[in-house]
């Protein structure tokens, strides 16, 4: 049975101790030049004898003394004590070999030896053997270890480390593990040479049977006796996870400075892992096998794998050794582990220089994935690890650096590009040392993306719907289509043209037209909804690019309807222009349907619903119709007084705007059965209009005009009876239905044959026949009304420059005036006292003994009188 480990550790402790006190060393001492080299093993305790200087040397003792010997060393610590006396060389102090040379695989202590009298220099040199007095240790007492259940036989796990701070065969040699059936132990070689050990699945895993593994791993060293260590590792079964991420690198190099501050970066590593979500996701953490006192001095971060001084850098060793995790967040949880050496350097001050050897700009948006943008050169003048320069660009863009040879970098495409989207970058090209802390040069690159036509003409929709009012002008627009191209020159110009989809009404070209530039649709027709009420057809529009892409746009086109036709009365029907009569019984009851006007309108909408009216029935209470069925009705009960035959004009308007109308005529008949003959109902039952509003007007105004003038006669009239009454001549002037037989009467109103103006002047005067002659009187006819004595009537012609006029003189003479030889007095005919010739009677004199004159003027063919003056 194997020895539990601390027991083994403490008696192959007491066994060491035990070798070194009983142990006689055989110096071998050799001079060669003045230089002589001892080997002594670690940890030999004090007093021990190693040598004598001065029979190695050749020198007398006793002279050592006077010739002041002395060693002189670099060391903080005195390990060798020399006597003066006889030259013997012991231990003074044990050397820890591990603590005095730390990793060195040889160890070599320096010293030198000085005498004067005369002055000689010697060099001595003490090798310090190594023997097995450390055991292999684990860092960590448990690890964890997460193996998907479904990973084949084969699959292998990295262990850690274990350390042993002695030296070739007494360091760690082989590795074993507690016996299972699922794992087995193998070593693998690193890169630099160095031996871990891998954990290997040999035999499929069952979660659901064994969640939980516990193993053990024993390192053993190969010195005699053997020291050996051991660390359980617990194996968690997961589900599928079967891609570990991968490290571009299996080494990683890194220089800081000692005097870097924290959050200094030393370095970025970088894994992949093909698996995607979180099996893909990559967290990055120290290894196990990293010390503890370097997990504290730095500090990666876990999502970018960037490496930074996480405190003061209290180390004397040049080289650091630490070992990195990647590890996904999967379910499985897989991991691999890459080598972190960092050397502390001096300062880094020199930036990386780019060179930019050639730029191919603008670059087809149509360019394959991989081709060549430009060429760049990297050079910086560090050495060592600040020399060694990475390239990168940002890691959003459609591009990617390519690592030529030396230090040229390609800059290539990395998918596809769209002008469209991005028409050019600024592409910033970094380059960045390994130094510490590094440093970065940054270079923009413009790379312009040229067009081609990769993007047909685009609509905002499939189809669109248009609307013209029917009766339309021709040439007007109709509307207007917009198709966006986002390629640029010839690529994005558009033309616009027709399209036929199988149009029903005729060619398309004689319809519509469309203007190639702006997409205008012009109406090259009058469109007539009763005939076409929708339609569609395609515009397409067309780029100019080589080759020319397209889209068709459908349209329909909607006829909207205008009132353009009138109501048609179908029933009941007037043939020959004839009254429609209807037969109503003599009696029949209120609301007694005598017909029913039946009417059809070919618009549509409202201006297709029709309403129905009565316009002036004879019997406006006797009948009604119903205005939205055409129902016409009795108003009430039929009476043996009403009038056998009516007549109704039925009314038939739309609703559009304006409005249209038809009327019908109806007769109606009251009788109890169908007579022989149908009576007419053409005359006396005319339809009068309806009293519009401009009717309205005009009867108010004629009837306003017709107060106004009868206002005026009664005016006139008054003023007459007024001047009657204060006047000499009462007689005269107030006894004209007194008059006596031989006055003349004119009364009745006549029309004359001639365009004449007519003058009638009437006086009191003596017969007098010969002045009857001296006149025309045919032209006066007898509707005039004109009453008198032939002896009393003068007719005179008197010329005007614009018409001819006749005057009348009709004498009505009274007994005064008649006994007067020679006629009446100023009576202005001839005979009269004033002897005034005839037509100047137009004096007040001109009549003294009262005679009265009127005036008959031509006026809308008929005599009109009026007074002329006072007599």
């Amino acid at each position: 049975p194997p020895i539990p480990a601390s027991q083994s550790r403490t008696s192959l402790q007491c066994s060491g101790r035990m070798r070194v006190y009983l142990m006689v060393l055989c110096l071998i001492s050799y001079s060669v030049d003045g230089q002589i080299e001892y080997s002594i093993s670690e940890e030999t305790r004090r007093g021990v004898s190693v040598g004598n200087i001065a029979k190695d040397l050749g020198i007398d003792a006793a002279t050592l003394s006077s010739r002041k010997f002395r060693m002189i060393t670099s060391s903080s610590k005195q390990y060798f004590n020399i006597d003066v006396s006889t030259g013997a060389l012991s231990v003074n102090e044990p050397i820890d070999r591990e603590q005095v040379c730390e990793l060195k695989t040889t160890c070599f202590l320096n010293y030198e030896l000085v005498l004067e009298n005369p002055l000689e220099l010697y060099k001595m040199e003490f090798k310090v053997l190594d023997i097995n007095d450390n055991s292999p240790s684990f860092p960590l007492n448990e690890y964890r270890l997460n193996v998907a259940e479904f990973l084949s036989p084969g699959a292998r796990f990295t262990l850690p480390d274990a350390q042993d701070l002695d030296e070739g065969t007494n360091s760690v040699q082989i590795y074993t593990l507690s016996p299972n059936e699922h794992f087995r132990l193998e070593m693998q070689i690193r890169g630099d040479g160095s031996k871990y050990p891998e954990l290997v699945l040999e035999k499929t895993l069952d979660r659901e049977q064994q969640a939980l593994h516990k193993l053990v791993i024993i390192a053993k060293d190969g010195g005699t006796p053997e020291r050996s260590g051991d660390a359980d590792v617990v194996v968690t079964v997961l589900d599928t996870n079967d891609n570990a991420p991968a490290f571009e690198h299996s080494v990683y190099r890194a220089s800081i400075l000692e005097n870097s501050r924290s959050g200094t970066l030393v370095t970025k590593v970088h894994a992949t892992d093909l698996d995607e979500g979180q099996n893909g996701e990559i967290r990055y953490s120290f290894s196990n096998s990293t010390s503890a006192d370097l997990q504290r001095m730095f500090l990666i971060d876990p999502q970018t794998g960037e490496v930074k001084v996480n405190g003061i850098l209290d180390v004397q060793r040049p080289l650091l050794e630490m070992f990195i995790e990647a590890r996904d967040k999967g379910a499985f949880g897989m991991s691999s582990t890459a080598k972190l050496l960092v050397e502390i350097t001096d300062v880094n001050n020199n930036a990386p220089e780019i060179t930019i050897t050639s730029l191919s700009s603008p670059v087809p948006e149509d360019a394959l994935s991989g081709t060549v943008i430009a060429l760049l050169s990297v050079v910086d003048k560090d050495p060592g690890e600040n020399g060694k320069v990475t390239c990168q660009i940002p890691a959003n863009i459609p591009f990617h650096l390519k690592s030529s040879f030396d230090n040229y970098y390609s800059l290539v495409t990395d998918g596809p590009l769209d002008r469209e989207g991005v028409s050019e970058y600024n592409i910033t090209v970094t380059a960045m040392d390994l130094g510490s802390p590094p440093l970065a040069t940054r270079r923009t690159l413009w790379v312009q993306i040229s067009d081609v036509n990769d993007n047909p003409p685009k609509f905002a929709s499939s189809a669109c719907d248009i609307s013209v009012t029917e009766n339309n002008l021709p040439g007007a627009s109709l509307y207007q289509v917009s198709a966006s191209d986002p390629d640029v020159g010839e690529n994005g110009r558009i033309s616009y043209t027709l399209r036929d989809m199988g149009f029903e009404g005729g060619a398309l070209s004689s319809f519509f037209a469309v203007n190639s530039e702006n997409g205008n649709i012009y109406a090259k027709s009058t469109f007539d909804f009763e005939q076409l009420r929708s339609f569609h057809f395609q515009v397409e529009a067309k780029d100019h690019g080589s080759p020319a892409l397209s889209t068709a746009l459908t349209v329909n086109v909607l006829i909207a309807d205008q009132n353009d036709n009138i109501p048609v009365i179908l029933y009941p029907v007037a043939r020959n222009g004839s009254v429609a009569v209807e037969i109503v019984p003599r009696l029949a009851d209120a609301d007694y349907l005598v017909t029913k006007v039946v009417a059809d309108d070919a618009d549509s909408g409202h201006n297709a619903w029709l309403s129905y009216h009565l316009l002036q029935p004879s019997d406006s209470g006797l009948f009604r119709i119903l205005a939205n069925t055409g129902e016409l009705r009795t108003a009430r009960s039929m009476r043996s007084t009403d009038s056998i035959k009516h007549k109704v004009i039925v009314l038939v308007k739309d609703h559009g705007e304006p409005s249209l109308s038809s009327t019908i005529a109806l007769g109606i008949l009251l009788a109890d059965s169908l007579p022989q003959a149908l009576p007419d109902f053409g005359e006396g039952l005319e339809v009068r209009g309806q009293l519009t509003t401009l009717n309205l007007y005009l009867i108010i105004s004629l009837a306003c005009i017709s107060f106004v003038f009868l206002g005026f006669i009664l005016f006139l009239v008054l003023m007459r009876l007024l001047h009657c009454r204060t006047t000499h001549h009462r007689s005269c002037c107030c006894s004209g239905s007194h008059f006596p037989s031989e006055v003349v009467e004119v009364s009745g109103v006549g029309k004359l044959t001639h365009t004449y103006l007519y003058r009638a002047s009437l006086g009191i005067g003596p017969s007098n026949n010969n002045l009857l002659l001296n006149g025309d009187a045919r032209n006066i006819p007898n509707a005039a009304g004109l009453q008198a004595p032939a002896s009393c009537i003068q007719i005179q012609k008197v010329k005007s420059d614009h018409f001819n006029q006749v005057q009348i003189h009709i004498h009505a003479c009274a007994p005064a005036c008649t006994r007067e030889p020679g006629g009446c007095p100023d009576a202005g005919i001839p005979g009269s006292r004033s002897g005034r010739p005839p037509g100047s009677g137009r004096s007040r004199r001109a009549l003294p003994n009262g005679g009265a004159a009127l005036a008959v003027k031509r006026g809308t063919g008929a005599f009109v009188q009026e007074p002329r003056r006072r007599f």
